[in-house]
């Protein structure tokens, strides 16, 4: 008996697809009809007149075309190049920003998805008692109870006459490039402060090198200074001094290894790791400097991702004025369902229990009192919004990009001038000492010579990591296809576990630091 009742219901179930097929194409022909005569309300996008500068501030004769390249393997170290990967594949920001991708991604497609009509289906069965004194009442002998099976396949479908969905659509596309050029601009962002923050530990740890040797010959000194105060050779005072200077060589290594450990700990967040050790490889003098970029400031408009991102933003508002205007006008809606329904399973398949229906629907506002007006108001004032907020974001990015190439000049003359300041008080000291040693100066002299080489050596460096820092920023201003380089890289992976932690801490880190 079973199979009796699947050889019934195939042959219908198959009628009952060709009949719902069969409503679809006919209801497809006529939206086709409907949609060539519609529109859509609400102004089209055009980008906003931005009077670019015609140059910039300064003009340098050895930049070149290099935006669209790996600029920090310019540096040319290897441990730099490895962070940068790492930083990519696992700070949690790019991950973060590349799940708010697929939100948008989502959202597009549900809202594109309205376009199209709507199918379902829906079954029940049910047993069902009726009153017997109702209206209508039942007959006598009638029976009261009776049960009730209903099978249906529906469709439904908006018609987007006026582009309501259209704008949606538009406006979801265009946060979709929002959020796409939010993850370009996190790894543009990741990629420079990992190359920055790894520059200034390198420039920490010269500092450190620098204090720690510094500390090391005041020491031999203080040694024999104190024999001399013994043989009655250096007086109390002179002693003292000697003493102050190399406890003051002293306070300064605890600081900058404080400094060292700190900016590891900003690395280590970086790369997405709990924080630690960082691997070093040249030193900060032994880096090569990138060339810088050339660029005309309007290329900035088609670069910089938070340039690209508010532009998508101000999208997404204009489409939204044209989303809240079709409010004003009436909606078309096609429903068609076709269905079975007997009160008796056996009849159920039977041509007699077939059931259908095919609505169009036309429903338009007439009053809302202000509620309509108000939510087009609303979008203006929104896109007028974005329109300014665009503007800035633009002002913003040459004054970033003129900072920067104003900076890369200024720290290159400073830097010059502080490495030949160093050179002079490195002579100087050492004049100095050969005058104590041969009775010609008090220590007095040389105290003051090697305190001001000491401070000296120590700006020097951090004016060096400023420099390389400057240039840094530039190809952050200035955007580039090098984002596009670091993007593939920046795909799900495995974390690797996080190294263990030292008993001596200091100790490790001591070990890393060349």
């Amino acid at each position: 008996m079973r199979s009796d009742l699947f050889s019934r219901l195939a042959p219908r179930a198959s009628c009952l697809i060709l009949c719902v097929s069969c409503l679809v194409l006919r209801t497809a022909c006529l939206v086709a009809a409907i949609a060539v005569a519609g529109c859509t309300v609400g102004p089209n996008y055009t980008r906003p007149k931005i009077d670019s500068p015609a140059a910039w501030r300064v003009e340098y004769r050895e930049a070149t075309e290099v935006a669209n390249a790996r600029w920090w393997q310019a540096f040319g170290d290897p441990a730099l190049d490895q962070l940068v990967d790492s930083a990519v594949r696992e700070n949690l920001d790019v991950q973060i920003a590349a799940a708010r991708v697929d939100q948008f991604l989502g959202a597009l497609r549900t809202t594109r998805s309205q376009f199209y009509p709507q199918l379902g289906y829906g079954a029940e069965a049910g047993t069902n008692r009726s009153s017997a004194v109702g209206q209508p009442p039942l007959q006598a002998g009638t029976d009261r109870d009776y049960s009730l099976y209903t099978a249906a396949l529906g469709a439904a479908w908006q018609i987007d006459l006026f582009g309501r969905v259209r704008r949606q659509s538009e406006a979801a596309q265009a946060q979709v490039y929002a959020s796409e050029e939010g993850r370009r601009g996190v790894i543009l962002s990741v990629v420079t402060s990992v190359a920055t923050s790894y520059i200034g530990l390198r420039a920490f740890d010269r500092q450190l090198a620098i204090a720690r040797a510094t500390a090391d010959n005041y020491g031999q000194t203080l040694k024999l200074f104190e024999l001399r105060f013994k043989g009655g050779v250096v007086s109390e005072v002179e002693l003292a001094q000697v003493q102050s200077q190399y406890q003051q060589a002293l306070a300064a290594i605890p600081s900058i290894e404080r400094q060292v450990a700190v900016q590891e700990n900003l690395l280590s967040i970086l790369l997405g790791r709990n924080p630690g050790m960082i691997p070093r490889g040249k030193s900060i003098d032994q880096l090569s400097e990138p060339g810088i970029p050339g660029a005309l400031p309007s290329t900035l408009l088609e670069r910089r991702p938070d340039v690209l991102q508010a532009e998508q933003r101000l999208r997404a508002s204009n489409a939204q004025i044209g989303v809240a205007k079709s409010l004003y006008y009436p909606t078309l809606s096609l429903t068609g369902v076709l269905g079975l329904a007997s009160t008796s399973l056996g009849d159920f398949l039977s041509s007699d229990a077939a059931t259908g229906s095919l609505v169009a629907g036309l429903a338009g506002p007439i009053f809302t009192f202000g509620n309509i007006e108000g939510q087009v108001s609303s979008a203006n004032a929104a896109q007028r919004e974005s329109v300014a907020f665009y503007r800035q974001v633009v002002l913003n990015a040459f004054r970033e990009t003129n900072d920067a190439l104003v900076g890369v000049q200024k720290k290159r003359e400073e830097y010059a001038a502080l490495a030949k300041r160093v050179n002079a008080l490195r002579h100087y000291a050492g004049l100095s000492r050969v005058r104590f040693d041969n009775g010609a100066a008090s220590y007095l002299e040389v105290l003051y010579a090697e305190n001001e080489l000491f401070g000296a050596e120590l700006t020097a460096v951090r004016a060096l990591s400023e420099r390389y820092g400057e240039v840094i920023n530039v190809y952050k201003a200035v955007g580039g296809g090098w984002v596009d380089l670091a993007d593939p890289l920046a795909r799900p992976t495995v974390s690797p576990p996080a190294p263990a932690a030292s008993a001596s801490p200091v100790a490790d880190r001591k070990a890393v630091v060349k």
